[in-house]
C-alpha cells in the first residue's frame, strides 16, 4: 500500500454469485482491493436466492439484488419467466451502475453477472471477468467477446478467450496460504463434499472403512458430512471403532487441511485452488451433474500434473476407494511427490494479480 493508494477512492462493482464457487472468489477479490485501497467503495450485485445474500453481508460488504434467473437447462414456464425477467434485470443493473458510477465492473460468473456486466459494457466502463473453471461457464463465454480482460485459473482457457485471457489463478482465503506442517504421527484422511456434503462420497467412505480396519490404530479420519448424512455416518465410524472427527460442517477448513495427509473431495474450482495453494494430495470425485461437466475438466488438470487421482462417481465403490487409500497409506513417498506437484500448480498471489489487472484497466 502506498500513500497514493490510501487516498484513492476506487469504486468497484462485483457482479455474480449463486454458488460458493462464484461468491468466494468475489469476496477474495474484494478483500484484495480493500487491502490495497482502504477507501475503495465496493458493491456486490447478485440475487436474493443466491448464496451471496448470506455471505456478502456477513463478510462486511454491501449487496444489491436484481431480478434474474438462470436459463441454461431450464424449460417450459420457468424458462419463459426467466426470459421475461431479462429486461427488468437490465434496467435494475443500469440504475445501480448509474448510481455507483464504478471505475470498473468485475464479473465472477453465474447468471447474475450477465446483466450488470452487459450494462457496464454499454456504458463504456472497463470490465474484468473472472473464470474459475477449466471449461468456462456460458455467461463468461458470451460476455468475453466484449469484455476488457478475463482472469483465468487454467491455461486451457486461452482456447476460449484468446489474447484477453490472463492466467492469474483463483483467488482464495488467505488462511489457505499459511497452512502449518502436519504434526500427527497417524495417517490422516480429510473427507468432504462441499458445505452440504456429498451422499456418494459419504457412502463410499463408510463402505471403505471395513477394508481399512486393520490399519485403524495408525489412521485418523476427519469427515465433513453435511447436515443430512451426519447421524448415520457418525454412527458408522463409532460402530467400527475408527478414530475420527465427524461433523456436519467445519468452519475452520484451513485448520483441517493442515491436519491431513490426503484429501477426498469434489473438484470445484475453489476447492482445487485451495488444495494447490496448500500443497495437498487428493483423490477427486467430480460432481457428475456439474454444468458442462466442468468439475471433471478441472480434476483432469490436476491428474495430468501428477497432483491428484480421480475416481468418477459412476466408478466409486467402497472397495475401490479403500484400495486407493490403503495404497497411499503404504506408499507415503507417493503423497510427497503429489504434494510437490500440487504446490507447483498453486498460485498464492492470485488475488494480487487480479487487483493488478484492475489497476491496469482503470489506469490507477
Amino acid at each position: 500500500m502506498t500513500p497514493e493508494s490510501e487516498a484513492i477512492q476506487l469504486r468497484v462493482l462485483i457482479a455474480g454469485g449463486g454458488t460458493g464457487g462464484h461468491v468466494f472468489p468475489g469476496i477474495a477479490i474484494a478483500n484484495g482491493i480493500r487491502k490495497r485501497y482502504p477507501r475503495a467503495e465496493i458493491l456486490f450485485v447478485g440475487t436474493r436466492q443466491g448464496l451471496e445474500a448470506k455471505i456478502v453481508p456477513r463478510e462486511g460488504f454491501r449487496l444489491e439484488t436484481i431480478t434474474v434467473s438462470g436459463l441454461k437447462g431450464v424449460k417450459g414456464i420457468n424458462k419463459l419467466k426467466g426470459l421475461l425477467a431479462v429486461p427488468k434485470s437490465l434496467w435494475e443493473s443500469h440504475r445501480i451502475i448509474r448510481r455507483l458510477r464504478p471505475h470498473v465492473v468485475v464479473g465472477v460468473g453465474g447468471y447474475s453477472s450477465g446483466p450488470p456486466v452487459l450494462m457496464a459494457l454499454l456504458a463504456g466502463i472497463p470490465t474484468l471477468l473472472q473464470e474459475q473453471n477449466a471449461l468456462p461457464g456460458l455467461t463468461n463465454r458470451l460476455l468475453a467477446h466484449f469484455s476488457s480482460r478475463v482472469a483465468t485459473a487454467f491455461k486451457e482457457c486461452e482456447l476460449y478467450f484468446g489474447k484477453k485471457a490472463v492466467l492469474t489463478g483463483n483467488p482464495i482465503r488467505t488462511d489457505f496460504k499459511r497452512i502449518a506442517p502436519r504434526i500427527s504421527e497417524k495417517f490422516v484422511l480429510l473427507i468432504f463434499g462441499g458445505s452440504r456434503g456429498a451422499r456418494a462420497i459419504n457412502k463410499a467412505m463408510v463402505e471403505a472403512l471395513e477394508r481399512l480396519r486393520p490399519h485403524f490404530s495408525d489412521m485418523f479420519f476427519i469427515h465433513q458430512t453435511g447436515e443430512k448424512d451426519y447421524d448415520w455416518v457418525s454412527k458408522s465410524y463409532g460402530d467400527l471403532g475408527a478414530s475420527s472427527d465427524v461433523r456436519p460442517f467445519f468452519d475452520d477448513m484451513p485448520v483441517q487441511f493442515a491436519r491431513a495427509d490426503l484429501l477426498l473431495c469434489r473438484s470445484g474450482a475453489t476447492t482445487l485452488a485451495e488444495i494447490t495453494v496448500a500443497g495437498k494430495a487428493a483423490i477427486l470425485v467430480p460432481f457428475p451433474l456439474a454444468t458442462d461437466n466442468h468439475q471433471q475438466k478441472n480434476a483432469e488438470q490436476l491428474v495430468k500434473a501428477g497432483a491428484a487421482e480421480m475416481i468418477l462417481q459412476r466408478d466409486l465403490t467402497g472397495e475401490k476407494l479403500g484400495t486407493r487409500i490403503e495404497y497411499f497409506y503404504r506408499h507415503r513417498q507417493e503423497l510427497t511427490h503429489m504434494e510437490q506437484k500440487s504446490r507447483e500448480l498453486g498460485r498464492p498471489d492470485s488475488t494480487e494479480r487480479i487487483v493488478d489487472l484492475l489497476e491496469e484497466l482503470v489506469h490507477v
